[in-house]
């Protein structure tokens, strides 16, 4: 972890949003990073709620100290109209989760949910090309991983949600932008697909439903998580059952650190 007695004014500064914030790890992971790294950088959780965001966000814009910012549950969607720039993907998603800070004081947002799972994927050689993946929900978190999944270059993408008509409206935005890809709404049934991903939080808590229906998988599939806490899940639990090989969601957070360190380090000079 970060020394806190070697924090100066020298040292640079970042900052997690949320409401609420007492659940967030990121500020754990990312200074136990710039600690092993032995670099001069601190992360610290800021409690905000949604009708304080844009005076926060003001306020931040003029902390010269201060090279970019992590925004999650609820600020995601809001945070666009705040940012003076915003990268391709975060427009495709509508969101953004990594904020940094020019030294003039722009911002510029940009989305690493969808990277950050496809890196994890990727690190322990689950390769996507050519796959054809099924996708629980349509909500924030399912849809950063949806574009991210296009991008990656699968062939056929599934997307799954209580609310149907919040998938389709998915779909369609994933088929503008990727005309090429085989996109569909499906149903509980994640079967004939070779990645099954659960990109809701169902199975975060006690007594959840399952995301799909677990009695159609088979031994071929990939089953995978972005629920951090529990690390097996319901789904993953019932996935080993039937022999699938499981894939975790702390990779996901892991992937995340490096590239939201990455990002804010970046200090964009030119908006």
């Amino acid at each position: 972890m970060t020394d806190i007695t070697q924090i100066s004014g020298n040292t640079r500064v970042y900052a997690i949003i949320a409401d609420p914030i007492h659940h967030v790890q990121t500020p754990q992971a990312m200074n136990a990073l710039f600690s092993a790294r032995g670099e001069d950088r601190v992360l610290v959780p800021f409690h905000v709620a949604p009708a304080d965001l844009a005076g926060v966000v003001s306020g931040l814009r003029g902390i010269q100290s201060l090279d970019g910012f992590i925004v999650t549950v609820p600020h995601k969607t809001a945070i666009l109209e705040l940012c003076d720039t915003l990268s391709d993907a975060a427009v495709l998603v509508g969101a953004a989760n990594v904020v940094t800070r020019s030294g003039d004081g722009k911002l510029h947002g940009e989305i690493l949910d969808g990277e950050g799972f496809v890196s994890g994927l990727r690190q322990a050689g689950i390769e996507l090309e050519g796959r054809s993946v099924y996708l629980a929900g349509a909500g924030g978190a399912a849809n950063a991983i949806a574009f991210a999944l296009a991008a990656a270059g699968v062939a056929w993408l599934t997307i799954a949600n209580r609310t149907s008509a919040k998938a389709q409206l998915l779909v369609d935005r994933i088929a503008s932008a990727f005309p090429e890809l085989q996109v569909v709404v499906g149903t509980s049934d994640p079967a004939d697909h070779d990645l099954v991903v659960n990109g809701t939080s169902l199975g975060l808590k006690e007594g959840d439903a399952l995301p799909c229906d677990v009695t159609r998988l088979t031994s071929q599939q990939i089953v995978a998580e972005i629920i951090m806490q529990p690390a097996i899940t319901p789904l993953l639990a019932a996935a080993q059952k039937v022999g699938c090989r499981v894939h975790e969601g702390l990779p996901m957070l892991l992937c995340q650190i490096e590239l939201m360190a990455a990002a804010m380090a970046s200090r964009r000079v030119e908006p």
